[in-house]
């Protein structure tokens, strides 16, 4: 079977002409792990894209002055606070599918809570990710997914413009999409109507982005990186005074923390006392803006070569196996295939070198489960990944009908918990999911992380288990084919 995973393959264009007009290839089978970054919205040169900042900038501070207002209102809170998802991109956490949350209520209180903090007349620039600073609950899906609410019809007109340039008249359709444009005066959203990629099997539109407002890991301004430069941070306080307040105060109450992280505890008494160290960490990464973009393009090389066309490469490889989907109905027999198969590929059909690009590696574990998440593609048995039945997410629970389950736990060997994982996690993850049956799957990239395996399986006596199976992703010792 042809696989037609991915917008170029359904939809019938080139990616190509895709990479020409600046749009991400996307999945739609599952959410690639990618990110809309307000901040490479507002560094950009574009005049579009000002507009979308300027937009964004008097959205949020419309936000500011009915805060009080909202937050009397269920009716208007829920107006203008809170946001679904916008799963038609296929971004963000959602595997084999894009049917994510959102920024639900979570995000509307944090809003509400902050937004005098970082949405005020005397500030020269306001970035939505300050809202990650202030609040360390709010994470960059949050951030991603409010700012592709508030230029959804940028995203639509984008997309409607390719799609009448590029596909077949026959695979558009007109959808009548909500919550579009805020109307200032009467102070709710609008609908439009679009003529849109036609996604049949999900009686849906599909939504493209650009790639060049994309980032992977973190939104460029982020929390983990103001508390890893703090230092840096107070050091560029001009003000003596107010250096030697804020370096005092920090030293207080790094005597006084008691948790089990005291100076990031310290750290953030210190961020809430002074707010002026916010507006310098921003001033600091304003400064740093072709970061930014060079972590965007290599975030989208990444993204290109290994999720598309790498991954498509892999499926077509396991096609090509005539024993790939027969299957019979038990879960576990289906699970251990698709495991072998992966294993295969990835030692024997140089996958390992989409794993480990000369020792550039997936260092995520997430990264390598949506890899081997998207081998299922065609499966007919029912595949969810990390579902969390009372004890905790497992990577994967696989099951036909109600009888027939098992479970895949992936690992990296570099995990530090690899041994605690293997001595009692998976048991308690089979308890919970009521089966017994259960594969735990290790990567390793170096001959030392392979050693370290050996080591752990050895000592807990599980050398010769069938339940767990090693995968090799080493580049150093397999040989080429004109030397084998």
């Amino acid at each position: 079977m042809a696989s037609k995973i991915y917008f170029s393959d359904y939809f019938q264009v080139s990616e190509d002409v895709l990479d020409a007009y600046g749009a991400l290839n996307i999945c739609l089978v599952s959410d690639l792990p990618a990110f809309v970054d307000p901040f490479l919205i507002f560094q950009s040169e574009k005049a579009e894209y000002q507009e979308l900042h300027d937009s964004m900038i008097r959205y949020l501070a419309f936000l500011r002055d009915h805060t009080e207002i909202a937050r009397r209102n269920k009716g208007l809170r829920k107006e203008w606070f809170i946001f679904r998802e916008v799963k038609q991109n296929w971004l963000g956490f959602t595997f084999m599918g894009n049917g994510g949350n959102g920024p639900g209520e979570k995000f509307a209180n944090s809003l509400m809570d902050n937004l005098s903090i970082f949405v005020s007349s005397e500030k020269d620039a306001i970035h939505l990710e300050q809202i990650r600073l202030v609040d360390d609950g709010v994470g960059r899906d949050g951030v991603s997914d409010f700012a592709t609410n508030i230029i959804k019809k940028y995203l639509l007109e984008y997309t409607q413009e390719f799609g009448r340039r590029h596909i077949s008249q026959d695979k558009l359709k007109i959808f009548r999409v909500d919550r579009v444009e805020f109307d200032y005066e009467t102070r709710v959203w609008r609908p439009g109507l679009y003529e849109l990629p036609y996604f049949e099997p999900r009686d849906d539109y599909a939504l493209l982005t650009p790639t060049d407002i994309l980032l992977l890991d973190e939104t460029f301004i982020n929390r983990k990186d103001l508390t890893r430069k703090f230092d840096v941070i107070v050091r560029a306080c001009e003000d003596e005074t107010l250096r030697g307040k804020i370096n005092e105060y920090f030293k207080q109450k790094l005597m006084e923390a008691r948790g089990e992280y005291p100076r990031y505890e310290a750290i953030s008494a210190t961020l809430l006392r002074f707010p002026v160290l916010h507006d310098l960490y921003l001033q600091m990464k304003e400064r740093e803006a072709e970061e930014a973009l060079t972590r965007n393009a290599d975030d989208v090389d990444f993204l290109r070569t290994l999720f598309v066309s790498q991954v498509r490469k892999a499926i077509d490889q396991l096609e090509r196996d005539t024993d790939f989907y027969a299957h019979s109905p038990d879960s576990y027999v289906e699970a251990r295939k698709r495991v072998l198969a992966f294993k295969r590929y990835i030692e024997d059909q140089d996958g390992y070198k989409l794993l480990n690009r000369k020792g550039k590696t997936f260092s995520r574990e997430e990264d390598v489960q949506l890899f081997f998440g998207l081998v299922w593609y065609g499966t007919t048995f029912d595949v969810n990944r990390e579902p969390n039945n009372g004890r905790g997410p497992v990577d994967f629970k696989v099951s036909f009908g109600r009888t027939s389950k098992a479970l895949v736990e992936l690992k990296l060997a570099s995990n530090s918990h690899l041994r605690q994982n293997l001595l009692n996690q998976v048991s308690i993850y089979e308890k919970a999911n009521e089966t017994q049956k259960s594969i735990k799957v290790i990567l390793f990239y170096t001959e030392e992380q392979q050693a370290k395996v050996h080591t752990i399986l050895a000592e807990l006596k599980m050398r010769d288990d069938p339940s767990v199976i090693l995968i090799d992703a080493r580049r150093d010792n397999k040989p080429s084919a004109s030397k084998a």
